[in-house]
């Protein structure tokens, strides 16, 4: 059986297509298909894994996995994105998922050979700008003015994120997508993870789990006896960053994507056209520039989280 691992990151979309999974269960057990989710996956049967885990939880695992080999599923998906860490460490550390080499070096050693990872990332500033309002939400305080700086002037990268990856898990295929071009299409989405070519679109388009606005975190804040005024001017969606730390960010994404462009050093395989028209290949296109700006969050889901 084929061990699949959608692998998140954390706000980018990975909640919409867990809900589009459990949507088409029925058409993807029809073509022996079987989908773990976080319904699944958080509730013992992860138990212990990123943590080094003993014997009996990769085996709880293994033995999981085999007994839904045994019912003929071909294609096993997994999709949690606390596989590779959690936001609340990300925003601790100031670094983006600092231990995914060896969490996933562990789920591998669970699960067995895995075939295929897929990992979907988003702009920088986008992403820690969402991870910090959820964040906060949830009970988080505000991040400190260093944290910005260091997140800033150290970014690290999706590159550095994929290296990992690529090292924990050597013998399996990494297939990288974006955010601003496949979050609107969890049926794109699920063809590149499994193969199946033909998934239905989506038909309820919902985009689930949408970062809070900053009216709604001035309201979670009051609660806390923390002003309005601690969010900063503005209006809209909230984000921490100041216009230089914001354009740093983004002169980051623009990096990892060009070398995503480039063949990412033969480590991983980027998907960047969710029509399917046009397989990204290890080459960059003749006309393609190092840093050029190309997001597209604005015309895709710019007020999803």
């Amino acid at each position: 059986m084929k061990i699949v691992l959608h692998l998140g990151a954390h706000r980018s979309a990975s909640t919409t297509f867990q809900r589009y999974a459990r949507a088409e269960a029925s058409a993807l057990q029809g073509r022996n298909i079987g989908f773990w989710g976080p319904c699944r996956t958080r509730k013992g049967l992860f138990h212990g894994i990123a943590e080094g885990g003993r014997d009996r939880d990769r085996g709880r695992v293994r033995l999981a996995a085999e007994r839904v080999a045994s019912c003929g599923i071909e294609t096993l998906l997994v999709s949690d994105e606390n596989m590779i860490g959690t936001m609340r460490r990300n925003i601790r550390t100031a670094e983006l998922y600092p231990d995914i080499g060896q969490r996933l070096a562990r789920f591998g050693a669970a699960f067995g050979p895995v075939t295929r990872a897929v990992l979907q990332v988003r702009s920088l500033e986008m992403y820690w700008a969402s991870a910090m309002a959820v964040s906060v939400s949830r009970g988080m305080g505000l991040p400190y003015p260093e944290t910005l700086i260091d997140l800033s002037v150290r970014a690290r990268g999706w590159r550095g994120v994929i290296e990992d990856a690529a090292a924990a898990l050597p013998e399996t295929e990494l297939v990288v997508t974006t955010f601003e071009n496949f979050a609107a299409r969890p049926d794109r989405l699920m063809a590149l993870a499994t193969d199946w070519s033909d998934a239905p679109r989506d038909r309820a388009r919902l985009w689930i789990n949408r970062s809070p606005s900053r009216s709604e975190l001035a309201e979670t804040l009051a609660a806390r006896g923390v002003p309005a005024c601690a969010l900063g001017p503005g209006q809209g969606r909230w984000t921490p960053f100041t216009q230089g730390q914001a354009m740093a960010l983004r002169e980051t994404y623009q990096d990892d994507l060009f070398w995503l462009r480039a063949g990412a050093g033969g480590l991983a395989r980027y998907e960047e056209d969710p029509n399917g028209r046009e397989p990204a290949i290890g080459r960059p296109p003749s006309s393609e520039k190092r840093g050029r700006y190309d997001d597209g969050q604005d015309r895709r889901l710019a007020g999803s989280g």
